[in-house]
């Protein structure tokens, strides 16, 4: 490898490794069932948090409380996901790095 492309690459790995950093840094929160639930995630896909309010706790209806988590995290993570995305694919001009996103 020319000089050129080694120093290219080493600022690239330097730029991604800041830009994988101020991601795991930035959070954002999803809410379900009207605020019911409350998920926290980074833009790692680490979750934070997942907060519930006491006024959706049913012991006869477990499967809406269910519901609610499991819309939240999934929606966190889809969020999540597509910010890694928008901060990392300018990056790698497209490209689709293994362990990246």
């Amino acid at each position: 490898m020319s000089k050129s492309i080694m120093r290219q690459a080493q600022e690239l790995q330097a730029k991604l490794a800041k830009a994988q950093e101020e991601l795991s840094n930035t959070t954002l929160e999803v809410n379900s069932g009207g605020g019911a639930v409350k998920v926290t995630i980074n833009g790692q896909q680490e979750i934070k948090s997942i907060k519930i309010s006491p006024e959706v706790i049913d012991p006869d209806d477990v499967q809406f409380l269910e519901d609610l988590v499991l819309t939240a995290v999934n929606e966190a993570l889809a969020k999540s996901q597509e910010l890694a995305a928008e901060r990392l694919g300018g990056l790698t001009g497209g490209l689709k790095i293994p362990g990246l996103m």
